[in-house]
């Protein structure tokens, strides 16, 4: 069962900006935090950013901060904005999402979260 899609991947260069989207199915009741992971090639899955259930807390790797913006628009909807993209931003991004948890809390670790999405390739070139 698919409880997460995301959508806005695709090419871009050196510099530019993507934005992602992530739909949350109608089959999660509640949605706590959300977040984003990334798996570049032949390397493991590492987190990128995270929200709380209020939108307050947020928490972003140290290779995106400055560049990455993540927000949501309500409690089940999360958006990742991506400017001033690197070659090395190159990667399949996954959407995730916790079904229970701290109101506050924008969580970091892949276990905090239950639901995930397929993945959506962004590759940037020079």
């Amino acid at each position: 069962q698919v409880y997460l899609v995301e959508s806005g991947g695709g090419l871009a260069q050196a510099g530019d900006s993507l934005r992602l989207s992530c739909f949350a199915s109608e089959r999660i009741d509640d949605i706590f935090a959300m977040g984003w992971f990334r798996q570049a090639p032949g390397k493991e899955q590492e987190f990128v950013a995270s929200i709380s259930l209020d939108g307050h807390a947020t928490s972003y790797a140290d290779s995106v901060k400055e560049r990455f913006t993540i927000s949501r628009d309500n409690a089940k909807n999360s958006f990742l904005q991506m400017n001033n993209l690197r070659l090395e931003d190159t990667a399949v991004y996954y959407c995730a999402a916790q079904g229970e948890g701290i109101k506050f809390h924008a969580p970091r670790r892949r276990s905090d979260f239950g639901f995930w999405g397929q993945g959506i390739q962004v590759t940037v070139s020079s």
